[in-house]
């Protein structure tokens, strides 16, 4: 199994606003992914377009295709809450500490997206009980941009506004809520204005489609072909001396093998609660039962994923180079990754996401690796 810290060594999505903040010559910024010097930037993460997918389908995509670009890892979980994190923030998971889509946090099993607590009745909204800037209290990239003097926008779907994401990861910039893929690239076009600006740009419906559809399939790649007429338009409303870089958070793949937890006792056995996904879990266990479990997951789940134990996971880089003391706690005292196309899904507690095609959150290069993209005005 692969140590990942060579991969976060060699750049990952934390790199993204740092790189572009030193080609916008904020001091004291580094710029590890050598991005262009430019006035005017403009970041478009598009939710689920993996590197491997792209390049399998790039004759849906031909603008992004003939673009410069290379692959870049996207961190541990490859999840949509994880990655924006680390793209906000500048900062590794171990260090940010939003450690997947579901974990502890306190007393909850916090459900990251929706800011709630993730199972278990009635959905009960966190942001009093655990505040997102106190969860996640380091400056993040947009903040220090700001206190540099650049104009910072983040464009996103109106409803993330004040969600608990937005707060912990993207707060320092003026947010600008969009409906459909016209206003947010009239919105681009207008932060890109001002000089000296940094935009960040977000579309989900990509994602969306993989996960209903699967990755490859006839609605993905439609949608393949709309996000690329995005990002071609973008690209062509640009001003003079003004970059767009396109970039996202994790692929995905289809998945064959569904093992249910909720329907396997040698799962269970030892088992305080469990966070994260289908294709990432976090196991937090009774006191003194983390061996036990972690051998039991070992064994009934065999070939089909990674089980490692916390100081495991975080001895072979999983979180990133560095993870800070708040943030072990959230770490599940069992990590699993899965392989191939299984996952551990839960079909009496998370009936809806067990049911998706689409999944991702594992380190397979499927869903690791994303794509960096760059055009320039």
């Amino acid at each position: 199994m692969e140590d990942l810290a060579q991969r976060y060594a060699a750049g990952t999505l934390a790199d993204v606003i740092p790189s572009a903040l030193a080609g916008l010559g904020v001091d004291g910024e580094r710029n590890p992914l050598g991005l262009p010097a430019a006035d005017r930037v403009c970041v478009l993460l598009v939710d689920g377009l993996g590197w491997t997918s792209l390049r399998a389908h790039a004759d849906a995509a031909p603008f992004l295709a003939q673009l410069s670009a290379r692959p870049l890892t996207a961190g541990f979980p490859s999840t949509t809450a994880t990655s924006v994190a680390s793209l906000g923030t500048g900062l590794t998971p171990g260090e940010h500490g939003v450690v997947g889509y579901a974990f502890e946090a306190g007393r909850d099993v916090l459900n990251v997206l929706g800011w709630r607590r993730h199972t278990g009745g009635k959905p009960i909204d966190l942001r009093e009980r655990v505040v997102p800037e106190e969860l996640q209290p380091r400056p993040t990239a947009f903040e220090r941009a700001a206190g540099a003097g650049v104009a910072v926008r983040v464009v996103g779907p109106r409803d993330q506004r004040d969600s608990g994401l937005t707060r912990a990861a993207l707060r320092g910039g003026e947010f600008q809520g969009v409906h459909a893929l016209g206003d947010l690239t009239a919105a681009v076009a207008e932060a890109l204005k001002h000089p000296r600006s940094l935009c960040y740009a977000y579309h989900a419906d990509l994602d969306l489609l993989g996960h209903v559809h699967g990755p490859g399939s006839t609605p993905w790649l439609y949608q393949l072909s709309y996000v690329d007429r995005l990002a071609e338009t973008i690209a062509g409303s640009l001003p003079a001396g003004a970059v767009l870089i396109v970039t996202a958070d994790h692929g995905m793949v289809t998945v064959g093998e569904r093992v249910d937890y909720d329907a396997e006792p040698a799962l269970r056995a030892g088992v305080r609660t469990v966070g994260g996904e289908a294709r990432a879990r976090h196991v937090y266990t009774v006191e003194g039962a983390a061996p036990d479990v972690r051998a039991a997951w070992r064994e009934t789940l065999g070939d089909r994923a990674w089980v490692l134990g916390r100081e495991e996971a975080v001895t072979a880089g999983r979180f990133g180079p560095r993870v800070a003391g708040a943030v072990l706690p959230r770490i599940g005292d069992v990590v699993v990754a899965a392989r191939g196309t299984a996952a551990v899904v839960r079909t009496e507690a998370e009936p809806r996401l067990s049911r998706m095609t689409g999944q991702h959150g594992s380190v397979t290069d499927e869903e690791l690796l994303v794509p960096l993209a760059i055009a320039r005005a």
